[in-house]
């Protein structure tokens, strides 16, 4: 068996602009990995969001692979009937899972979605979507009163689109000095071959203060009082990085990834409200003010297509014997999504130009898509602007989100550094790297084949299979 040790950290919504450019003085351990090893830019998944990224990540499979297009997903022939993405929904191996299997030891901490927690071979604190510490949320269980008895409580996340910025910054920085006093204790206490935690805090950092410190973004309000937000929580993650570092032996490879990136939010589109102007989507009663699509009653008989708001569009044709009252013949189906695509991507944008939409069929972005996949899964101008579901509002152009104050928004590109302190590279550059690369990458460190049909390959393959073994 290989012996040395890996240690992933997982930065949610790291973003390259930011972790290889602006901000390296914030991060000088990070700065010295990138320097001595090697890195580079990493596609995320479609969509690029947390759930299912994470999971495509761990099990190099798509969400077409995995039947997971984000967080809530429509039951067969129901309309509004909704299922929570979890750990259950997980039908793949994961790669402590894998690992497990070849008698590897593994401390996982955070990675969405692990509630309800399954058991494997090794220690597990679960992700952001565990409702509260009443719950299970440890392997073993035994782990529960563990880290109850020592730390008093854990925070799985923080509410983080509000107006109060003071408080959620002062909640971020302590969610994130908590969590890294219990990955100290793991990492120290614990029997590990792999040690891979996710840090969700940077992501809420981004979507609550990225207007703060970009001059760039369109809120943005020089000399304003949370300017230095992101560079504090920066600093504060570096930091947090380096005691880790100091903690494991001189030779445990460090590799660092992110899910996705981010990008400043421009504004978001009224998609339900744009499909209802436009004669896909029927009403019984328009309101008179903005509305979610699950509050008004929808005329199903005279609808054609309907949406759902978020990171990305969801558009879902309404069709005869898939859905309880469908309107689209089965034969006509694939002529009337080509056309509502075309008429997606020639929405223009307030001033009279392209929005830049593309509309992608779930056949174009995966081999195989499981579960009740969106007809359509539509990004506007390359996710800068959000979709918004609400309807019954005056202009289909936002400046801001429908769902709670956000500054950014996710972006296709998050990263990848590699360090193997025996064996530096110089700051090698990673070339076209996508997220479904690092669970083959992983497995090559410790001389296992991946699964097959992945999508992914092996990554640094000097580094990380030729020097597995000495």
């Amino acid at each position: 068996m290989v012996k040395e040790k890996l240690l992933v950290i997982g930065l949610d919504c790291a973003a390259p602009s930011l972790f290889f450019n602006r901000h390296l003085k914030n991060i000088p351990t990070l700065a010295k990995i990138q320097a001595s090893g090697s890195r580079g830019t990493m596609r995320s998944s479609d969509p690029p969001i947390t759930i299912p990224a994470w999971m495509c990540m761990a099990t190099g499979h798509t969400p077409g692979q995995l039947g997971i297009y984000g967080f809530r997903h429509r039951k067969k022939k129901t309309y509004d009937d909704l299922w929570i993405a979890s750990s259950l929904s997980i039908k793949k191996k994961t790669a402590w899972e894998i690992l497990g299997e070849h008698g590897y030891r593994s401390i996982i901490v955070g990675i969405p979605p692990t509630f309800p927690v399954k058991p494997f071979n090794g220690n597990m604190i679960t992700g952001f979507i565990t409702p509260s510490t009443k719950n299970q949320f440890t392997h073993p269980p035994s782990l529960k009163e563990e880290i109850l008895d020592k730390f008093g409580h854990y925070t799985f996340d923080v509410p983080f689109r509000i107006e109060d910025k003071s408080t959620l910054f002062d909640n971020l920085m302590q969610m994130t000095r908590e969590r890294q006093a219990i990955l100290e204790y793991l990492i120290t206490e614990k029997p590990w071959d792999m040690f891979w935690f996710v840090e969700i805090g940077l992501d809420r950092m981004h979507h609550a203060f990225w207007k703060y410190f970009d001059e760039n973004h369109k809120d943005h309000e020089p000399g304003n009082d949370f300017q230095d937000c992101i560079d504090k929580y920066e600093r504060l993650l570096d930091d947090n990085v380096s005691r880790l570092i100091e903690l494991v032996p001189d030779d445990t490879r460090i590799m660092v990834v992110s899910d996705h990136g981010a990008q400043p939010l421009m504004g978001g589109f009224c998609l339900n409200e744009w499909l209802r102007r436009e004669g896909y989507l029927a009403l019984a009663e328009t309101p008179t003010r903005p509305t979610p699509l699950d509050r008004v009653a929808v005329n199903w008989p005279e609808t054609k297509a309907w949406g759902a708001g978020g990171y990305y569009g969801r558009v879902f044709l309404n069709v005869k014997g898939r859905e309880p009252e469908g309107t689209i013949p089965i034969a006509e189906y694939e002529r009337e999504r080509q056309a509502l695509a075309e008429k997606l991507e020639n929405i223009r944008d307030p001033e009279g130009n392209l929005l830049g939409v593309k509309a992608y069929t779930p056949q174009e972005l995966y081999r195989r898509a499981r579960g009740v996949a969106p007809d359509l899964i539509v990004y506007f101008q390359e996710m800068a602007w959000r979709s918004l579901g609400s309807v019954g509002v005056e202009s289909l152009y936002s400046l801001e989100n429908d769902t709670g104050p956000d500054d950014a928004n996710h972006a296709q590109q998050g990263l990848m550094i590699f360090h193997d302190p025996r064996y530096p590279s110089g700051g090698q550059r990673i070339e076209g790297a996508e997220i479904y690369d690092i669970l083959p990458t992983l497995l090559a460190r410790y001389q296992i084949d991946a699964p097959s049909q992945l999508r992914g390959e092996v990554l640094l393959s000097r580094s990380l299979h030729d020097h597995a073994i000495e």
